[in-house]
């Protein structure tokens, strides 16, 4: 799972506090405009080399070597089994980060393949799979561009990778669509939309709404050129529904997962103040066979 700790408040746009990646790139404040396909992946290769070895020193302890969590509410696959039975399946993970989703998929005898477009993630996905001896396939390119042949896969998997970075997630949709077997299930994890109306603070600024959930502006971090260092974009959960439908899939389910008792970890925005009184996370649950009755 791959998620930073970005704020989004006019404040903070104001005077951002430097991470070891912003200082690698030089990034200087945030720019209100658009940013094409182009211009977005080459800010998200910039920004998750630059990132890498900060989240994981960060967050790999949560995430684990080879583990499922979907989300920083703690949710694992192991619990809610929304990919239902891996065993034999093939399995892409799209924006696979250090790839410990692929890696428990593969301990469960899946045949997983990490995508990812961070030469820097993937060298921690190496290391990984050479700490665990559960090694997995690793392919660098954009969830936007999957290079595969049509109906490689039977299920495709993102814990926060990939479709919150493109400029078109539903190209990431159609591109899934493609790759997946009928049958094929798609259940991706994103930030909820509905966290984009207030700043990114897990304190009590962060319980005030202050920004247009209709507003679909991407959020933009800039150096002193203008180069674009890192690339966000906001989607309604109306936008996604369309696009998952747009692309020939069932939607099967929406999963929001409630903020567990005794978790106390925050996650840059998240915490167990703003947990328990709304949601941080969506998870779309997704089938290529419209025919096909949710188990």
């Amino acid at each position: 799972m791959s998620q930073p700790d970005h704020a989004e408040d006019d404040d903070t746009k104001s005077s951002l506090q430097p991470s070891t990646a912003e200082d690698v790139l030089g990034t200087s404040g945030v720019s209100n405009r658009t940013a094409g396909a182009v211009e977005s992946r080459m800010a998200s290769r910039l920004w998750w080399d630059a990132d890498a070895d900060e989240y994981q020193a960060e967050h790999g302890g949560f995430l684990g070597d080879d583990d499922f969590v979907w989300c920083p509410e703690g949710l694992r696959e192991a619990d809610v089994r929304l990919l239902g039975d891996v065993r034999g399946r093939r399995v892409l993970e799209v924006g696979c980060g250090a790839a410990a989703c692929a890696r428990w998929l593969a301990a469960r005898g899946a045949h997983a393949v990490g995508l990812d477009i961070s030469a820097g993630m993937l060298r921690h996905a190496a290391a990984g799979g050479r700490r665990t001896g559960i090694p997995i396939p690793l392919v660098q390119a954009s969830a936007d561009g999957l290079p595969f042949a049509d109906g490689s896969f039977d299920l495709a998997c993102s814990a926060f990778g990939g479709v919150p970075f493109v400029a078109d997630s539903g190209a990431v949709m159609r591109e899934v669509a493609r790759v997946l077997r009928p049958g094929g299930r798609w259940v991706f994890a994103v930030t909820h939309p509905m966290r984009w109306i207030f700043p990114d603070d897990p304190g009590p600024a962060g319980l005030t709404a202050t920004h247009s959930y209709f507003d679909r502006s991407p959020y933009v971090e800039v150096d002193d050129t203008g180069r674009a260092t890192y690339v966000e974009h906001h989607r309604t959960l109306g936008d996604y529904v369309r696009q998952i439908g747009a692309a020939g899939m069932r939607l099967l389910d929406v999963v929001e997962p409630e903020w567990p008792k005794g978790h106390t970890r925050n996650w840059g925005q998240w915490s167990p103040l703003r947990g328990r009184l709304f949601p941080g996370t969506a998870i779309f649950v997704c089938s290529l066979d419209r025919e096909e009755a949710w188990r």
